[in-house]
């Protein structure tokens, strides 16, 4: 059709038409491309060493400078982000309303009477892993307040260029969200099946995949984040030197998780002895029984390790107020002891002495915790600065400088370290699910606590790295009027 036009029109009159018939003639004549001849055209000369691919660049930037249009190459149609996002959505609905059809009709298979029983066995397995999971939800939800409010956390944690933002937390967060109440159905379908051996297997692989990806040695799935994750409950758990922020704020939301590693320690506990999925764990008395001594130290570890921690900051900084630190996590002590005590005494010495020793413990654990919180984790003067975001944003506008905020935190945070005791006390958990949605309420009360921790530390960094700035000039104002002088010091 080109070639037509070209015929039926001079090509003295049109030298853009000389020009396209020039560079197609050069790219279709062989005798042209081995001749070894320079090809002449309105676009200039060009060698046939020098590689087609050159010319018809060459031609084509001509052609943009002449106004001539290049015909384009076809592009990929790529789905826009929006539509992803909602074939996204759709599908993680589809997945939950799946997951929780199976799950009521794996459970309604079963008899009445082994409703409660069936559903405890199978919460206290996934109960860890599902806390677990609110836990990154959260994080993930400070980091991105964080970086709203341009508080470089990086630098308070002391964290490398490969940190995990907002966007990669949340990622992690989803896959686990996804994994872990798959497992969990696989398990409820299997058991009510009869599938016994097979349901049983799936707590212990999920448990083991966890396992493996956290200890991966390869450079996938963010070997450097998980690297300083282990490394850090490496410093929590044995504090042989000097203690950094990131090693006593993880230790502080390991204490919010105790439960967690409680309920970890029975679930592997069935999973060493063979006891998944059958009834002999039921059992109070038996080894991995709900009145098992492990229970109490396990609950303890988290705080035992936040008080070896104030005692390595005493010997470093010789700061009497670590000790007073330490004498707060020492309080959770017999609040957990005590409450264990139940299934080991008499009734009478119970009711008579150890109930009151514990009420007692209760009280001082919680309202010493709350006035810690207060007056040492935050500081009041400034509690709503971490809510100014550089961009306007709803969120800010409705926390930041606002009274209530005030209010909520403060009082919030009374009514759930009252409520935090409740978990600790072993001889009142015996509804599940009060004890998962108390547990739930304490991550979230750590969650709005981090805010202001972290907010109080970052305001500490500023205000020390302002004040060594303005001590750096000092000698150098002393040092021009001594000159001008003429003094010698």
């Amino acid at each position: 059709m080109q070639i037509a036009k070209l015929n039926a029109e001079p090509l003295h009159d049109n030298p853009i038409s000389v020009a396209t018939f020039s560079s197609h003639q050069f790219s279709v004549s062989p005798q042209l491309r081995k001749s070894g001849r320079a090809v002449v055209s309105d676009f200039g000369t060009f060698e046939p060493d020098s590689g087609f691919e050159e010319a018809l660049l060459h031609s084509i930037g001509v052609n943009e400078i002449k106004g001539v249009s290049a015909p384009s190459s076809t592009t990929a149609i790529v789905p826009s982000p929006v539509l992803l996002w909602r074939l996204k959505v759709f599908l993680f609905l589809i997945w939950g309303v799946s997951c929780c059809k199976i799950s009521w009709d794996s459970v309604m298979r079963m008899s009445v009477n082994l409703h409660d029983l069936f559903l405890y066995e199978a919460f206290l397995y996934y109960n860890p892993l599902l806390l677990v999971t609110i836990m990154v939800w959260f994080w993930g939800m400070n980091l991105w307040v964080f970086a709203q409010a341009n508080v470089d956390f990086p630098k308070i944690f002391d964290l490398d260029q490969n940190h995990l933002t907002h966007r990669e937390i949340w990622k992690c967060a989803t896959w686990m969200t996804i994994v872990v109440p798959t497992s969990m159905t696989a398990y409820l379908y299997l058991y009510s099946n009869g599938e016994v051996t097979l349901a049983a297997f799936q707590p212990v692989l999920l448990y083991a995949a966890f396992a493996m990806v956290l200890i991966f040695p390869y450079d996938i799935l963010y070997l450097s984040s998980r690297y300083f994750l282990l490394r850090t409950l490496w410093r929590i758990a044995f504090p042989l030197q000097a203690i950094a922020f990131a090693d006593f704020f993880l230790a502080d939301i390991l204490t919010s998780m105790s439960k967690v590693f409680s309920d970890l320690e029975r679930s592997v506990c069935r999973m060493v002895h063979q006891q998944v999925a059958t009834i002999a764990w039921f059992e109070a008395d038996s080894v991995c029984g709900s009145h098992s001594v492990a229970i109490p130290i396990v609950l303890v570890l988290p705080y035992l390790c936040r008080l070896f921690q104030c005692i390595r900051q005493y010997k470093d900084t010789r700061d009497r107020t670590t000790l007073f630190n330490a004498l707060k996590y020492s309080t959770a002590v017999p609040v957990i002891f005590l409450s264990a005590l139940k299934y080991h005494v008499f009734p009478d010495n119970w009711v008579n002495l150890y109930r009151p020793l514990w009420l007692l413990s209760a009280v001082v654990n919680s309202l010493y915790s709350f006035y810690w919180d207060l007056t040492r984790d935050w500081d009041l003067s400034c509690f709503t600065r971490i809510f100014k975001f550089t961009r306007p944003h709803i969120l800010s506008h409705v926390l930041y400088g606002r009274k209530w905020v005030y209010f909520w935190v403060i009082g919030s945070n009374l009514i759930l370290r009252c409520t935090w005791t409740y978990k600790l006390s072993a001889h009142l958990r015996h509804n599940y699910l009060t004890v998962f949605a108390i547990t739930v309420l304490e991550i979230f009360r750590r969650f709005q606590w981090a805010f202001f921790r972290v907010e109080n530390e970052w305001n500490k960094t500023s205000t020390k790295s302002n004040s060594q700035f303005s001590m750096g000039d000092v000698p150098k104002e002393e040092e021009k009027l001594l000159n001008s002088t003429g003094h010698n010091v």
